[in-house]
């Protein structure tokens, strides 16, 4: 799937250039031209306390952004003896810091800011509905894949036992319109989030947004990815009338900028897109080059 969602990215790319007009023209026509972020800091850095989350949720609010999200489970064990299979959990004062950090933030910002809280599918289902309905008390945006894709039903059930207050969103390894049909008609979520790397390119979001306009849900694209990412999410967000917002890594590696021709244009939260042709920058391959990612040595170490 990442294969075929860059082969479509890349056409699309090359065909608006082609014709001299920008992506979201190939799309339908742009309804905005400003895309609305939220910041996902909590990526690598930082450390697991509530003095370090609120000093980046200020840090956030005050460059302009109204929303973020953190993993208020991150970095905590969660596993309980020595088989990783034994049991996915989190002990009671593990909960409590997650519940306490996630107050301090949203005291720390304000009512007016969205708050999203990730999971990464990494709670058991008891305290996965536990935290989530704890949580409806911080009047937070969404509680973000309280439970792998595998099996819808279990979505469902999590649906069924959680406050009505709280919204889900799921998504980011939902892939096509096929993958996301069944969560869709059994009305599980309030938002879906899909990867434009993985689940077809902007030809499929485009798609799966359509599909998530009938039954009144909105997108919310997952982007913790580079440049080339947050411009096509953002060419198909500039399409279609049910968006909400983009992920945005607001710390992002310090030579983003510099692979590709010109830098992104973040101003006050948003992601503003220009009318060159296709994603309107091209990739700097001489620079690219120089950061290959992670790769495997003959040792077996990554590196």
């Amino acid at each position: 799937m990442c294969a075929i969602s860059g082969i479509d990215m890349a056409l699309l790319d090359l065909k608006s250039k082609a014709l001299g007009v920008p992506m979201y023209d190939l799309l339908g026509g742009a309804f905005r031209t400003d895309i609305k972020l939220y910041a996902n800091y909590w990526f690598t850095q930082g450390e697991h306390n509530s003095n370090d989350y609120v000093s980046q949720a200020k840090e956030v609010k005050a460059a302009g952004f109204t929303g973020l999200k953190f993993d208020p489970f991150a970095h905590t064990n969660y596993f309980y003896g020595d088989d990783l299979d034994t049991n996915l959990s989190l002990s009671m004062s593990d909960q409590n810091k997650a519940f306490e950090m996630s107050k301090a933030v949203r005291e720390a910002v304000g009512k007016d800011m969205d708050i999203m809280i990730e999971t990464h599918a990494m709670l058991n289902f008891n305290i996965a509905v536990s935290m989530a309905n704890r949580m409806a008390a911080l009047d937070i945006t969404w509680y973000e894949e309280p439970a792998g894709p595998e099996n819808t039903n279990t979505l469902k059930a999590f649906r069924d036992r959680i406050d009505s207050n709280v919204s889900i969103c799921v998504g980011e390894r939902h892939y096509t319109r096929y993958g996301i049909r069944p969560i869709l008609e059994k009305h599980i979520c309030d938002y879906i989030m899909p990867d434009i790397t993985r689940c077809g390119g902007p030809s499929e979001m485009k798609r799966m947004a359509s599909m998530a306009e009938v039954y009144n849900v909105l997108i919310a694209p997952h982007n913790p990815n580079g440049p080339l990412s947050t411009l096509a999410s953002g060419h198909v967000c500039a399409t279609i009338p049910n968006f909400f917002r983009q992920e945005f890594i607001f710390k992002d590696v310090p030579w983003r900028d510099s692979i590709i021709s010109r830098p992104l244009d973040i101003e006050n939260g948003y992601l503003k897109l220009s009318n060159r042709p296709g994603l309107g920058v091209d990739l700097i391959e001489a620079e690219l080059e120089k950061h290959p990612g992670v790769r495997e040595n003959k040792e077996g170490f990554y590196i």
